[in-house]
């Protein structure tokens, strides 16, 4: 962040009050942004190949797939200048390849991982002396109908604010995680339905997942 906004802040001086001070041969602009690019791109290459948390790994996606391409050289002071430079990517397409296959694989495992759990959370409501929450004055569960389809999403937004093809693929992933959440789903409940039909509550909580479906759909 730091280095991003002394970047933005002195190419915009350059641009304002260095430049016209040269011959335009010089291509003073130019010059500036190169080695400015350049030292970025090396100490961006540095982070990329060293050991990184997931969140890091997202942060350096986001840096070169949004924030460096879009809010640095899209400003409004520099945008024009840039666009004659053609400084390219913060990092080479094969290490950026990399670090996305990197993220891909453990937003899907988080997301995964995260559905599973909110299932195991529900059947154990289940088993509880406890009428389910209800919802508009309906029976349902907040837990399944809404968390699972926030958690879908939210890893899809997260992946779309770093690139719109990294959404897409991602999308892809989780739609194939849906249907066999689904079908777990689906067979802890016939199971509850064989094995609880004393159960107290049994009637609510089969009204509350016959209404979950529809949020599903």
């Amino acid at each position: 962040l730091h280095m991003g906004k002394t970047m933005k802040e002195d190419l915009t001086v350059v641009v304002k009050c260095i430049k016209q001070l040269y011959p335009p041969e010089f291509n003073v602009f130019s010059i500036y942004a190169e080695f400015y690019h350049n030292y970025f791109a090396s100490q961006a290459r540095k982070s990329a190949e060293s050991p990184l948390e997931d969140k890091d790994i997202y942060l350096v996606l986001s840096w070169v797939h949004n924030i460096y391409p879009k809010d640095m050289r899209k400003d409004h002071a520099l945008a024009k200048e840039l666009d004659k430079v053609k400084l390219g990517s913060l990092l080479p397409s094969s290490l950026s390849k990399e670090l996305e296959k990197k993220y891909l694989d453990s937003e899907e495992v988080t997301v995964k991982n995260s559905l599973s759990k909110c299932l195991d959370k529900e059947i154990q409501r289940w088993k509880e002396d406890k009428e389910p929450e209800k919802l508009n004055g309906h029976f349902q569960s907040e837990l399944l109908g809404i968390f699972v389809i926030q958690s879908i999403y939210s890893g899809q937004k997260r992946a779309q604010d770093i690139s719109s093809a990294l959404g897409e693929e991602l999308s892809q992933r989780l739609l194939k995680e849906l249907p066999a959440f689904l079908r777990s789903y689906r067979d802890a409940f016939e199971d509850f339905k064989e094995k609880s039909k004393k159960h107290r509550h049994y009637k609510p909580i089969l009204i509350a997942n016959i209404n979950n479906c529809w949020n599903f759909r």
